[in-house]
């Protein structure tokens, strides 16, 4: 039988377990874009080089409490860096590899990073801390590690093997600086106990193959990644997304699960419908999604691909979370994110505080079974995202009467015009209907008599053209006509985050005059 949770079955769970259970198992593959056989490495491997890596770090001072910046792409070295500040007892502050010199400057220093893991091909991004130590992976990386020997004393002197690392994630700071979410709870074998059990909710375990497709550095991607190697599953590692290159991978490595976002999604939906068909994608069981709102077409699409059964999808920020539904449930509550994970509690809540009830849209708040959080250096900031033991990360939507929830959209891209509330969302869904448009946003721009109106970015499909007026037209059929886009505007490709989300302050900035 499948075993589904080792945590706490003759010896635990995590790397260190793995190895002495299963040392000669792989643990980590880095795949090839071109295709073929990819990197690997054993959880015996991955374990040496972590404690080998500890021991650099420590040499160069780092120790229990400390930051470690991570500026690394997807690779295995992004995870041995991971686990040896684990190991140490510090904390992992992994950095967006988009980021410029002043994004990745403030992240490490205002998280007081010790040192960085950077890769060679990021350094420039360091400008902005240049007296910041540093071991760079591509310079002197491999070197390091192969020549360390951390030997049983200062194996037993570190945080052990037990622990399991912990991060402090920044959020993607869409409307200001990124702040870095400090863990609710400093017991790091309770993160490894709730990121094993995460899994084993989805009916996944030791046997299974995981596709991380997102980029490590998300907290969604990474813990999603992390949670397999803690049950001793194989990791496959996409070093970049590609649509065609994910289908491949699927059928190469009878890849079981994997986390994705929406956005990847209507990527492989625009494949040509004999790319979709000529892979072999029988062995998924779990596709999960999350990170950005799903429209119900979208979602339809990929489940008839994918197959009945498979595609789940769970609501949570890296502050913490949230919800979760299945595929039978969703089908019950098209739209929906789900209801709570046990131990977890979501309400709806007036500007006042006060409770709403079912059906009444108002904004969302969470209390996780984590504890609270807290941002890092800003405690207005904190206390602004609580009422009592109850936090908020500015999302707006509301409850049915099966307490399945529907988020509506974030407050801060509600648009106000002539008066009348109106959330973009519902327009974007509606323009994921038309069979001709692959991908949209919807946002408010200034305008000298209505306050704000609606602009529509659009990307059509391949081969497919639209005309504004096609575009306003199909609006008026499915909504008030108040929600119509006044303004229309046609791009090859939208700006996406990484972790999947539209950048629409980038849009916003672009439509002012």
């Amino acid at each position: 039988m499948r075993d589904q949770h080792p945590v706490g079955k003759g010896g635990g769970f995590g790397l260190s377990a793995h190895a002495t259970r299963q040392g000669s198992k792989v643990a980590l593959v880095l795949d090839r874009p071109e295709g073929g056989p990819g990197e690997a490495v054993t959880y015996a491997e991955l374990e040496e080089r972590v404690w080998r890596l500890a021991a650099v770090l420590a040499g160069m001072g780092v120790g229990p409490g400390d930051r470690v910046g991570i500026l690394v792409p997807n690779s295995i070295e992004w995870f041995e860096a991971v686990h040896a500040a684990g190991r140490l007892g510090a904390l992992s502050v992994p950095v967006n590899v988009h980021f410029k010199a002043a994004e990745a400057g403030w992240v490490l220093s205002d998280s007081g990073s010790k040192l960085v893991v950077a890769h060679r091909e990021f350094l420039g991004a360091l400008a902005e801390v240049p007296g910041l130590p540093r071991l760079v992976v591509g310079e002197g990386y491999a070197e390091a590690v192969a020549a360390a020997d951390p030997g049983d004393g200062q194996r037993a002197a570190c945080a052990g093997p037990d622990d399991w690392p912990v991060a402090m994630v920044y959020t993607s700071g869409t409307t200001g600086k990124p702040k870095g979410v400090v863990p609710g709870s400093g017991d790091l074998r309770r993160s490894a106990s709730a990121m094993a059990g995460m899994i084993g909710r989805w009916g996944l375990g030791s046997d299974d193959v995981h596709l991380m497709v997102g980029p490590a550095y998300h907290s969604g991607p990474g813990a999603w990644a992390q949670a397999h190697l803690a049950m001793g599953a194989t990791v496959v590692v996409m070093p970049r997304w590609d649509a065609r290159r994910c289908l491949e991978a699927i059928e190469e490595y009878r890849v079981t699960s994997t986390h994705m976002v929406p956005s990847n999604f209507v990527r492989i939906l625009d494949l040509p419908p004999e790319v979709q068909r000529r892979h072999d994608l029988s062995s998924l069981k779990v596709v999960v999604h999350a990170a950005a709102p799903c429209p119900v077409p979208v979602k339809r699409a990929f489940m008839d691909l994918v197959g009945p059964g498979k595609v789940f999808e769970y609501f949570g920020a890296t502050e913490g979370g949230g919800t979760r539904i299945s595929p039978e449930e969703w089908l019950a509550h098209p739209g929906s994110v789900g209801r709570p994970f046990p131990g977890n509690e979501v309400v709806i809540l007036d500007d006042q505080g006060n409770r709403l009830p079912p059906g009444q849209v108002g904004q969302i708040y969470m209390r996780t079974s984590t504890g609270p959080f807290s941002y890092h250096g800003d405690p207005e900031k904190t206390a602004a995202a609580f009422r009592g033991e109850l936090f908020s990360v500015g999302d707006v939507g509301y409850l049915d009467e099966d307490g399945y929830l529907y988020i509506t959209d974030r407050k801060a891209d509600m648009v106000i015009s002539g008066g009348v509330n109106i959330y973009p969302r519902e327009i974007e869904d509606v323009l994921y209907m038309h069979p001709d448009i692959a991908d949209c946003a919807v946002f408010g721009v200034p305008d000298p008599q209505w306050g704000e109106v609606l602009k529509a970015m659009v990307q059509c499909r391949s081969g497919r053209t639209l005309s504004e007026a096609e575009v306003v037209s199909w609006c008026r059929q499915h909504l008030a006509d108040y929600k119509r886009p006044r303004l229309v505007e046609f791009v090859d490709e939208l700006p996406r985050d990484p972790n999947g989300k539209v950048a629409k302050h980038r849009l916003r900035q672009a439509a002012r005059p």
